[in-house]
């Protein structure tokens, strides 16, 4: 009961924070179509909040990370019940030829895929490391009056605690069931992209 009212209390305070700086540009995405997607118009007229997950895919990779994939697949069968609340998007360095094999190939329906490239969205909210090493980022941005402005951000991911950052726990189920169970998620056990 006490953790449950501290995760109350926390989802309180962060909804009360002081809005966070303005984006620098309207990032220009690219979706699967090879269209055009700007930041801006990826809220929806009834909904002011967006979410954007940065995907670890880089486009010289054979494969995304199966950790980012373990995750997405689970979020893209929620996606539809957020999309009741929120904007939810990923975005990953990768083409949009990639992304698009990679939604066919997971069976993912439900979550929309663009290319960040050619543009620094990626580099400037921390989904990407100044040499191009691809970082697992959420971002929460709220498009109000006098622009489009970040509010949340899971940087717990650059924390210096050891061992794995959990910076997304709180969304991702199979962590969360795998903390039910006696012997916990295991000390070197991670999702794989196949079983």
């Amino acid at each position: 009961l006490e953790l449950r009212a501290l995760v109350k209390d926390v989802a309180e305070l962060r909804q009360s924070l002081p809005r966070g700086g303005q984006i620098p540009n309207d990032y220009t995405f690219v979706d699967s179509n090879e269209q055009p997607v700007p930041l801006s118009e990826l809220f929806s007229k009834s909904c002011d909040t967006l979410a954007i997950y940065s995907l670890m895919y880089r486009p010289d990779a054979d494969q995304p990370c199966p950790m980012c994939v373990s995750f997405l697949d689970g979020l893209d069968a929620q996606a539809t019940h957020i999309g009741q609340r929120l904007n939810l998007v990923v975005v990953s360095a990768a083409t949009p030829q990639q992304l698009e094999t990679l939604a066919r190939d997971r069976g993912w329906r439900n979550l929309r895929l663009l290319s960040a490239q050619g543009t620094t969205y990626q580099s400037d909210y921390h989904g990407e490391t100044p040499d191009g090493a691809q970082l697992p980022m959420m971002n929460i941005f709220q498009n109000s009056e006098g622009g489009i402005f970040h509010f949340w951000g899971s940087e717990v991911l650059f924390s210096n605690s050891p061992g794995e950052p959990r910076h997304l726990d709180q969304l991702w189920p199979l962590w969360n069931m795998l903390d039910l169970t006696p012997h916990g998620r295991g000390k070197d056990w991670h999702p794989s992209l196949t079983y």
